[in-house]
């Protein structure tokens, strides 16, 4: 649990000012992540709308908002 919020996005804010984004890195990074999803099938895609009620029903659980 975060106590002090204030100081982690004081953190937070300091250590994306001091790096630097670096654009060929980045793009190894996801080209990995993109052949890794590949070997495990998960893409590509057969069907986007294949499981789409599953992903509404889900979304709708996770959205509701309880009055007290």
């Amino acid at each position: 649990m975060i106590w002090n919020r204030g100081a982690i996005d004081l953190f937070e804010n300091s250590l994306v000012s001091q790096s630097v984004a670096d654009y060929h890195r980045n793009l190894k990074v996801f080209e990995a992540l993109y052949q890794e999803a590949c070997s495990l099938g998960i893409f590509p895609l057969k069907d986007a709308l294949d499981d789409i009620d599953s992903d509404i029903r889900l979304a709708r659980v996770m959205n509701v908002r309880k009055t007290a």
